[in-house]
């Protein structure tokens, strides 16, 4: 924290000593790149460091650089000249874009993600290939020379072909086309070699767009229809643009930081919701007791960081975006933009909007874009594991300890309710199907006042049957100051996975209307999507997941154009069950998603968007921060502290 406050200091004590001055131009009036880094050079900085921020920021401007080098000052390769990688693509935009955009949407929904997901829709032209900080520029202007020198020489549309094979989907170039495409690569490499000194291979393959690959072989035939679904002939601005990725995580696994994280050791990663975390395949799977050593992005330092806290990410969330401002013939620009802020993470499903932000090779064909865009607010899910529960802290005698022979409830802690709703079965029913404790309810509170105080608002909610799950949902409707207005829909549907109950027999739930008479907020009217006698004991994970992805499903269904927020409470084993798919996500092997869940504490909590109006769906962060409490065993004075 001092460390912090004295780098802000540093920062804001740099920037008083800047004067203004008069900025570098061309003679197109474009501000030079040059200008950026003559500012920064005058604030102090190491010319390797000011070129590396610019790099890094995609030339972004000063502020960018600027916030690059105080969030890396401990970086241990901040003064390291090894240089990033580049890579050369075509990428589609207007008409085309939508089309492929719905063809990744259903996809995804239909089969899951493939590795065609990893990366925005593009036909590569040359191959991955290295260039020091200080000739970036010169790359930059040796792109737009020869965009210039090749204005109009395209063909219109530029003509693609859908091929198929048992893994593998995409849209070819025909062949004489594609040799005017290498062409123009080639004319590139040319010129990053006269004006850069960089040496470019051009992409000698056959050139095409990535639909779909390394799918499961089941999945070829639905995919081959959407993929004809795609009409190529649609009008397209074909957009040349120029990637770098750090070259030290080439070939690292990116993950994506979910919720924030204070170090409490020194060998401790801190993260910050928005960062991403490089680890090598080796260091993913050597995970001990939840823990996984990786290196930020946002900070360049290695470190130890919670598993759970981090999920994994596409392979272009963290390259960098480059271009010049100069452009050959007055329709704009390239404008740099670092996509370390996650635009790409699914930004490819949009238009990009005006085609002079980048450097236009084909002019536009029948460009029908929409008018207007949608002001809807996004609709959002949150899914919410329960409170602490009695017979994991007390253990599963806790009912003999609590109930007479005359089946009368008397606490013996002060951690246990003071009260319990009868039940018709008997309590030897609370033997399945127990409640939450005191601290259980204090932490469903706890949720639901942060929920308050985000200024979210909860349309829907979604409940287990589950005891445990009716009352954190009623206590979280209280922090809320919800109770009463919000009624809790209870589905049994949402029922953790069978196979893990214990006996021959499914829990004797406490039926709606016992529970509205126990003054908990259930409707007594809703009509359950997947009724109590659809469930049957020991599922196979198969079936446990497919329910719990087509009960999500129809719940979000029915609350469309209702309301914005369902909140789902249920359990551990819900948070992975009831999003994955959703995301457009193949389901995970039984053993990878018992782990999962084994990491998932009481009231955990997650969130996810809906993309557009499009049905896929992906996780964001919270509005609300996680809730750790750790375990207190209970305490005898007589025990310990009165000793002969």
């Amino acid at each position: 924290m001092v460390l912090q406050y004295v780098m802000m200091a540093a920062k804001e004590e740099l920037y008083t000593k800047v004067t203004p001055r008069r900025q570098r131009q061309n003679r197109s009036g474009t501000v030079k790149h040059g200008s950026s880094l003559d500012v920064l050079l005058s604030m102090g900085f190491p010319k390797t460091r000011a070129l590396k921020a610019l790099v890094s920021t995609g030339g972004k401007n000063v502020q960018a650089a600027c916030d690059w080098l105080f969030s890396h000052v401990d970086d241990p390769f901040l003064d390291d000249p090894l240089p990033r990688e580049y890579v050369l693509y075509l990428r589609p935009s207007g008409p085309l874009l939508h089309q492929l955009s719905t063809f990744w949407q259903q996809s995804r929904v239909t089969c899951g993600k493939n590795k065609a997901h990893n990366i925005f829709p593009h036909i590569t032209l040359c191959q991955f290939f290295m260039c020091a900080d200080g000739k970036v520029e010169a790359l930059s202007e040796a792109l737009q020379a020869t965009v210039g020198s090749w204005r109009g020489r395209f063909p219109n549309p530029l003509p693609l072909e859908l091929y198929t094979s048992s893994n593998f989907i995409g849209l070819f170039v025909e062949e004489q086309v594609a040799e005017v495409l290498k062409d123009f690569a080639a004319d590139f490499a040319t010129e990053a070699a006269t004006k850069a000194d960089v040496h470019v291979e051009p992409h000698k393959k056959q050139l095409h767009v990535t639909l779909a690959y390394h799918f499961q072989t089941n999945h070829l035939a639905a995919l081959e229809k959407l993929a004809k679904g795609v009409d190529v002939s649609l009008g397209c601005d074909w957009l040349a643009v120029l990637f770098s990725r750090d070259i030290r995580f080439a070939n690292h696994e990116t993950l994506r930081v979910m919720y924030p994280y204070v170090p409490q050791n020194e060998d401790e990663l801190e993260l910050a919701p928005g960062d991403f975390i490089f680890m090598t395949p080796v260091e993913q799977g050597s995970a001990s007791e939840g823990w996984v050593f990786g290196t930020s992005l946002g900070t360049g330092l290695p470190g130890l960081l919670p598993e759970n806290y981090v999920r994994r990410a596409d392979e272009c969330d963290t390259w960098v975006f480059h271009g010049n401002p100069a452009s050959p013939s007055n329709t704009g620009g390239a404008v740099g933009g670092l996509l370390f802020d996650g635009q790409l993470d699914g930004s490819f499903l949009d238009d990009p909007g005006d085609p002079s932000s980048l450097t236009v090779l084909c002019p536009p064909v029948q460009m029908l874009r929409p008018t207007t865009q949608s002001c809807l607010p996004k609709r959002s899910l949150f899914v919410c594991r329960h409170g602490e529960r009695m017979d994991v802290v007390f253990g599963k005698h806790w009912i003999t300890q609590c109930f007479d022979a005359k089946g009368r409830y008397v606490r013996s802690n002060l951690n246990m309710p003071s009260s319990l709703p009868t039940r018709s079965g008997g309590f030897r029913d609370y033997d399945k199907d127990c409640p939450i404790t005191v601290f259980g309810s204090t932490q469903a509170r706890l949720v639901g006042e942060a929920l308050l105080e985000s200024q979210a608002v909860i349309d829907f909610v979604y409940c287990s049957p589950s005891l445990r799950c009716v009352q954190t949902a009623h206590n979280i409707l209280r922090g809320l100051q919800q109770e009463g207005k919000t009624k809790i829909r209870i589905e049994p549907g949402l029922f953790e996975w069978t196979k893990w109950v214990s006996g021959t027999s499914l829990p004797a739930w406490i039926p709606p209307t016992d529970m509205a008479a126990a003054s908990l907020s259930v409707d007594t009217t809703y009509r359950p999507h997947i009724p109590i006698s659809k469930l049957g004991v020991s599922e196979s994970y198969d079936a446990y997941i497919s329910r719990s992805f087509q009960v999500t499903r129809e719940i979000l269904t029915e609350c469309k154009n209702l309301g914005n927020t369902v909140l789902i409470v249920a359990h551990a084993s819900s948070l992975e069950a009831c999003t994955r798919q959703m995301q457009g996500l193949s389901p995970q092997n039984a053993k990878d998603f018992v782990q999962v869940v084994r990491k998932i504490p009481y009231l955990g909590f997650c969130a996810a968007e809906e993309m557009g109006e499009t049905g896929v769906w992906q996780l964001v962060d919270p509005p609300i921060l996680p809730l750790t409490h750790g375990p207190n065993h209970s305490f005898n004075w007589r025990e310990t502290l009165q000793q002969d």
